[in-house]
């Protein structure tokens, strides 16, 4: 089996990579960084290593790797034998490797009518929905119809911290023992692979923005609010007393959002966001507060894991304030990193129009919604 994975990044090889060479597929990297891409062809496999205590040491194998800029016809061809094709990219990317992809699906369908299913693990809502959308924008409307027939573009959520790190090996990485991999089954075309680590769910969205609103916004905390208080990494942050206060406030907050829309089972669902504070609490990853901070704008947006669900907790709970998530979305329009094109953007914009015009803009808020003075008001 084969399976085309673009991104060979740390997420790439140390997250999906890893459990689709464990699933016995042959899984060949698509990627930009010529360096990468070498030394994986030289080798065919590299190390993956839980940051734990153990540091257990797993052997990733039967890998290739093409470069995009240099072959993109190998990346078609590619994708005309796959039996799987898979994204760790990052978001804004996905828009740029369509044209690709679609290139590769349209010469595929000419000789092989076997269907194929593209999953972008990315982390965002919708990533396979936006993959999808980008592709059938290269090809002619006539097509979309066999499109439809051939490809699915199942939606997803991932979970796994990878954090920022220099190795002297290029290609080994180290992720937290910790990971979840959930796709929607329903959108499949034809048979669903069998992929240890994967967890199949009719409906995505429950489990997307329980993902997101707790995984997502409870990394915010120490990222914000941890570089606020002047600290440099999530681990250091994790251990001081307001920032606690403000993540279990927080979380409270979106979880009473995620259990009153979704029907989660608050029991369970406090064990799950106790877990997650136990992971940011890992020793074994250090990653750094501006890494994690990184995109204000992005975070801040209407939809995302500050502003959603802190506007959804009003929502199920008749108007009260949260009160925590507001604290963590003062300090996202606080945050200042001239190395990350998105602050300083931000800061600009606050400069020439002011806060409050700022946080609309972004957030999608109207002037008038309750949330918008709670906000100033943590500010």
């Amino acid at each position: 089996m084969l399976a085309v994975h673009f991104g060979a990044g740390n997420i790439g090889r140390g997250f999906i990579g890893l459990l689709l060479t464990q699933a016995n597929y042959e899984t060949i990297f698509v990627d930009v960084n010529a360096a990468i891409v070498d030394e994986i062809n030289k080798r065919g496999e590299y190390k993956v290593v839980l940051a734990e205590e153990k540091s257990e040491t797993v052997m990733v194998k039967n890998v290739s790797a093409i470069n995009s800029i240099a072959d993109p016809e190998k990346v078609v061809e590619a994708i005309s034998k796959a039996d799987i094709i898979t994204t760790a990219v990052g978001p804004n990317i996905l828009t740029i490797i369509s044209e690709l992809i679609a290139k590769g699906l349209s010469e595929r369908a000419k000789i092989n009518k076997q269907a194929l299913n593209l999953i972008a693990c990315e982390n965002m809502v919708g990533g396979s929905s936006l993959l999808k959308e980008k592709v059938y924008s290269h090809i002619s409307d006539d097509k979309h119809e066999l499109f439809d027939e051939l490809y699915g573009f199942p939606n997803a959520a991932v979970d796994r911290i990878v954090p920022n790190q220099v190795n002297e090996d290029p290609l080994e990485v180290s992720v937290e023992p910790y990971y979840e991999w959930v796709v929607e089954e329903s959108t499949f075309i034809g048979s669903v692979p069998q992929i240890d680590g994967v967890t199949y769910v009719q409906d995505l969205k429950p489990y997307i923005e329980r993902k997101l609103f707790t995984v997502n916004t409870g990394h915010a905390v120490p990222a914000y609010v941890g570089n606020q208080l002047g600290y440099n990494t999530i681990y250091e942050a994790m251990h001081d007393e307001q920032v606690q206060e403000i993540i279990k406030g927080a979380l409270a907050e979106s979880g009473e959002a995620v259990i009153q829309t979704y029907g989660f089972d608050p029991e369970e669902h406090q064990a799950y966001i106790e877990k997650i504070i136990s992971r940011f609490k890992n020793p074994y990853i250090s990653d750094e507060v501006t890494r994690v901070a990184r995109g204000p704008i992005r975070k801040l947006g209407a939809n995302d894991r500050l502003i959603r669900p802190a506007s959804m907790y009003m929502e199920v709970t008749g108007g009260k304030e949260p009160v925590y998530l507001a604290k963590t979305i003062a300090a996202a329009l606080k945050f200042e990193n001239e190395k990350d094109e998105e602050a300083v953007k931000l800061q600009k914009m606050i400069t020439e129009q002011g806060i409050e015009t700022t946080l609309q803009e972004i957030s999608g808020l109207e002037a008038e919604h309750p949330l918008v003075k709670v906000i100033l008001k943590e500010i």
